[in-house]
């Protein structure tokens, strides 16, 4: 993105903006973790709604991953390390990943 803006002396001066990266989080399938703990973790964290939250729970469960959310670097690896931390304190093996788009 660009923005122009003219000076009071009349010299245009062009500003470049960045657009940040997005990253997308994608949870991982396991044997232990109960599913209504992912379901849980979706709501809580990633703020689905409980329909969208079981869905992405079954396509995890079926394909063996599924990306829940895509987000600039520092918020996706917060919510990552937010479902790592939730796992952990439930004893689950829940895990997540962060993937460049």
């Amino acid at each position: 993105m660009e923005l122009k803006k003219q000076t009071q002396k009349g010299t245009i001066i062009s500003e470049k903006f960045i657009e940040p990266e997005n990253y997308r989080v994608i949870l991982l399938n396991d044997d232990f973790t109960p599913m209504d703990f992912v379901v849980a973790v979706l709501i809580s964290i990633f703020n689905k709604s409980p329909e969208e939250a079981e869905s992405l729970m079954f396509k995890v469960h079926k394909t063996g991953q599924a990306s829940v959310g895509i987000y600039v670097y520092d918020i996706a690896t917060t919510k990552c390390f937010q479902v790592l931390t939730a796992a952990k304190n439930n004893n689950f093996p829940l895990q997540c990943k962060v993937e460049k788009v």
